[in-house]
């Protein structure tokens, strides 16, 4: 999917430490010949583009903070029927195996949180998922400090709970279609 690497490359130019950010993907033909304001908007009237055009083309929504967990937020979204898909955008704290079981054996929150903003091998990640309608994904990942166009790491399984937790936005259309 060219357009969730393109949305990393738009994401990436606005620097790190950045929120949560996401979007509806629309296919740029039908956006073109239903919503010409928002075309106009996004500078994609009037230059011979083919209705027909099933290219993907991001809008980012107006999300507010997040004041719960992301699975919880995102299952309060529904999209409308025009919406080809959806992404997001966020950054992760990774860390080694081993910091990772000491983490799971902590019971307060805070102090797993020190120990992994702390850590000295930990390594702060963007991840940017995209999700179709017809239940199609792509992921893709970057570290902090990889800024070349071609540091991006994609392929469709990179972050399946993300993938999945996006994919429950769509979660009727998937149910009416099985």
């Amino acid at each position: 999917m060219t357009a969730l690497l393109e949305l990393e490359l738009h994401v990436h130019a606005d620097g790190w430490d950045g929120p949560p950010r996401l979007f509806a993907l629309g296919r740029l033909g039908e956006l073109v010949a239903t919503e010409p304001e928002l075309a106009s908007a996004l500078g994609l009237e009037g230059d011979g583009r083919d209705p027909d055009d099933a290219s993907l083309v991001p809008i980012e929504q107006e999300w507010g903070s997040l004041t719960g967990p992301l699975d919880e937020s995102l299952a309060q979204i529904m999209w409308p029927p025009q919406v080809a898909g959806a992404a997001i955008t966020m950054e992760r704290l990774v860390l080694p195996p081993a910091a990772e079981e000491q983490v799971a054996a902590m019971s307060d929150p805070q102090e797993q949180l020190e120990l992994a903003t702390n850590h000295p091998e930990r390594q702060d990640m963007r991840v940017a998922v995209a999700v179709l309608r017809d239940g199609s994904h792509m992921c893709a990942v970057r570290a902090r400090g990889q800024d070349g166009d071609t540091d991006v790491l994609s392929g469709p399984d990179l972050v399946p709970g993300l993938v999945e937790a996006l994919q429950s936005t769509f979660q009727t259309d998937v149910e009416a279609n099985s």
